[in-house]
């Protein structure tokens, strides 16, 4: 909870900070930065309700077809034993949950 309190905090002082660098006025900074999270709760809804929707999970899946296998995360998966073996176990590659180079 302290983290997302945190982030909530850090988000609202970048939005204020970045608004009145960009505009100049206090006013507008003020207002953005509590429209903005408004409204960005009110697309999440829609977002989510949407983002199971069979429509969207073909669409998903089409996506993930095209995408080329380093993309993808396949390349590890379909690399073989004796190539990982080799490598000494310092491949490096993108994690998906921490969002930085492992």
């Amino acid at each position: 909870m302290a983290k997302t309190a945190t982030f909530g905090v850090m988000h609202v002082a970048t939005s204020f900070v970045v608004t009145y660098a960009i505009t100049g006025s206090y006013t507008i900074a003020g207002v953005v930065t509590f429209v903005e999270p408004l409204v960005n709760t009110v697309m999440h809804y829609f977002f989510d309700a949407y983002w199971d929707h069979p429509k969207a999970v073909a669409a998903r899946a089409q996506v993930a077809r095209r995408m080329p296998a380093w993309a993808s995360g396949a390349v590890d998966a379909a690399m073989p034993a004796m190539a990982r073996a080799a490598d000494h176990g310092h491949a490096h590659h993108f994690s998906t949950k921490a969002r930085s180079i492992t």
